[in-house]
């Protein structure tokens, strides 16, 4: 598509399958973060312009990032918001944390690895939130890489787990409860196989993109909370020192800027990641 003649390009997914470009879709994702429609237009011509048979969708996103990085940083930043979730890894603990915070955003108690006895046997727990009368266990399943999916088999694994804990009573907020929900998060996708399954049987699963209301991206920017790892004013070196403080988000990193001189930063460093973390804010 580099001479300008126009012909069916196809691209490679992460999943390495192959699709026909639909430049639509990468508008979408940038209007999304709210980028500018100059900007918007700049970027579609320009990858348009460098596309290739078989270029993968994470190159096409590099060039879409590094171009946004140019025009609108803090648009940048937020676009960046899906592979900053995988880079809390490798371990799922930072994840299970973050998740946790966004259930502490809604109004929830909420705490991380929990061992609790079902009707049967124990269970090790990632998430158990509560508010009011409602008593949430969440399993979470991180992945850090695109392209990987949670199937069938994890979701019956999963629901399994729910059926001996609806049998179970626990004491959380100085109260006896029951489980109200049990929920299946992770930060990728589920197989169709694995959605078909959890809507027959009423399990709520949750993925990047799933359901249509209430996916992990939307509960994101409803909580208007963003991981650190989005930010392109620290280094990877920063990110994992933080992250080994247990520090997962940019607003704790906002509310407590020792946080940043700690690892070593200096003032106009630590000036420069708190610009990016006010331009996070739509």
């Amino acid at each position: 598509m580099k001479n300008g003649t126009k012909q069916e390009i196809f691209i490679t997914k992460a999943t390495g399958h192959k699709e026909l470009f639909d430049v639509s879709k990468l508008e979408h994702s940038l209007q999304r973060v709210h980028a500018s429609p100059d900007i918007i237009q700049k970027i579609s011509e320009h990858i348009i312009q460098e596309l290739e048979d078989g270029m993968s969708t994470h190159e096409i996103y590099n060039h879409a990032f590094t171009l946004l990085r140019k025009f609108e940083k803090p648009v940048a930043t937020r676009y960046s918001l899906r592979r900053a979730i995988m880079d809390l890894g490798p371990t799922g603990f930072p994840f299970e944390r973050f998740i946790a915070e966004i259930y502490g955003a809604q109004g929830y108690e909420a705490v991380t690895d929990q061992i609790v006895y079902g009707g049967c046997v124990e269970h090790e727990i990632d998430i158990v939130a509560w508010k009011g009368d409602e008593l949430l266990m969440a399993e979470a399943k991180f992945h850090h890489q695109l392209g990987l999916k949670s199937d069938l088999k994890v979701v019956l694994y999963v629901k399994a787990r729910f059926d001996d804990l609806a049998q179970g009573k626990f004491t959380y907020g100085n109260k006896e409860r029951v489980l109200t929900k049990g929920l299946l998060i992770t930060n990728t996708k589920f197989t169709v196989s694995a959605i078909k399954y959890a809507e027959c049987q009423n399990l709520t699963i949750i993925g990047w993109n799933y359901p249509a209301n209430g996916s992990l991206h939307q509960m994101i920017e409803s909580a208007n909370l963003h991981p650190l790892t989005c930010l392109s004013s620290l280094s990877d070196h920063d990110k994992k020192a933080l992250l080994e403080k247990n520090i997962i988000l940019c607003k704790a990193l906002e509310e407590n800027p020792s946080h940043l001189s700690s690892i070593g930063l200096t003032e106009v460093n630590i000036e420069v990641v708190l610009e990016e973390i006010r331009g996070l804010k739509i």
